[in-house]
């Protein structure tokens, strides 16, 4: 009897401590998991990156260039620069103006404000970047000295220009102009035609073409390089490098101050666009910055 009790209270015994083991082996698994997924709760989730500003800009060449070369460092800064070329200077301001563009560089003041006058546009310069000495060309003369009584000569139709092409044409003593023709001057406002010139009014853009058919002619800097001439070797005469004619950014007045907008003016006047201009048209453009 004894015996038998004795078994009985062993095999009691094994089924408790068996039962403790059982309940601490779940408990402990319980615990783990727990913790587990404690940890995955407090995770920060990964946000995708931002998507880059696109920024679009018109340009003639050389200004397209210019702006190819700051795409780089404005992508490291998460400005996407799309260069939208022309080889005209209407569209530029048309296409900002009407939000197709969000910016131009290609033109300098009087120009902006003729346009704006005569377009009724508000467009706002942003910043000053370079100046493009204008110049005279021919494939008959090597020398401004060679240039004869009654030549033909071909110089910009738009005001601004033509009135710019009028000033160097006086100031190398070929013609004489009132005294309050301004950059705005015309033909009427020659007083004296020194050397009897010809002169003929031409689109800006297609003056280097005319070159076969005129004794010489007066071309902006964007243009000449285009037609494959370099200002500081080809040209006859061209303006002092303080001429008032600084190319600019332009922009409309909602979007001048955006932050692509001013991340674009930081990169074109730093040190490096500086040389890139400095080096690579060795005097046909010269920073102002």
């Amino acid at each position: 009897m004894k015996k038998w009790s004795l078994s009985l209270l062993t095999l009691v015994m094994v089924l408790v401590l068996a039962a403790c083991g059982e309940g601490n082996n779940g408990t402990g698994n319980t615990s783990n998991q727990g913790t587990t997924n404690t940890g995955a709760a407090n995770e920060t989730p990964t946000e995708p990156p931002a998507e880059p500003i696109k920024l679009v800009v018109g340009a003639t060449v050389p200004h397209a260039d210019i702006l190819k070369f700051v795409a780089p460092s404005l992508e490291e800064q998460g400005i996407e620069l799309q260069v939208k070329e022309f080889t005209d200077y209407v569209q530029p301001n048309v296409q900002v103006y009407e939000k197709q563009l969000d910016a131009n560089y290609f033109q300098h003041q009087p120009y902006l404000d003729d346009q704006n006058e005569k377009n009724n546009f508000d467009l706002v310069s942003v910043a000053g970047i370079h100046v493009e000495p204008f110049g005279a060309y021919s494939k008959k003369y090597t020398s401004a000295e060679e240039i004869e009584d009654g030549a033909k000569v071909a110089i910009p139709n738009d005001p601004t220009n033509g009135g710019r092409a009028l000033l160097l044409l006086e100031k190398q003593g070929f013609i004489t102009l009132s005294e309050d023709a301004g950059i705005q001057a015309t033909k009427k406002d020659i007083v004296e035609n020194v050397k009897n010139l010809n002169i003929i009014e031409v689109d800006a853009a297609m003056l280097p073409r005319q070159l076969d058919e005129v004794d010489f002619a007066l071309i902006n800097t964007n243009f000449a390089l285009e037609g494959g001439l370099n200002p500081t070797t080809d040209a006859l005469f061209i303006e002092d490098k303080e001429s008032p004619y600084t190319n600019i950014v332009v922009a409309r007045p909602d979007n001048k101050d955006s932050e692509a907008i001013q991340k674009l003016v930081e990169a074109l006047t730093t040190d490096e666009v500086r040389q890139f201009i400095e080096e690579n048209y060795e005097g046909a453009l010269v920073p102002v910055f």
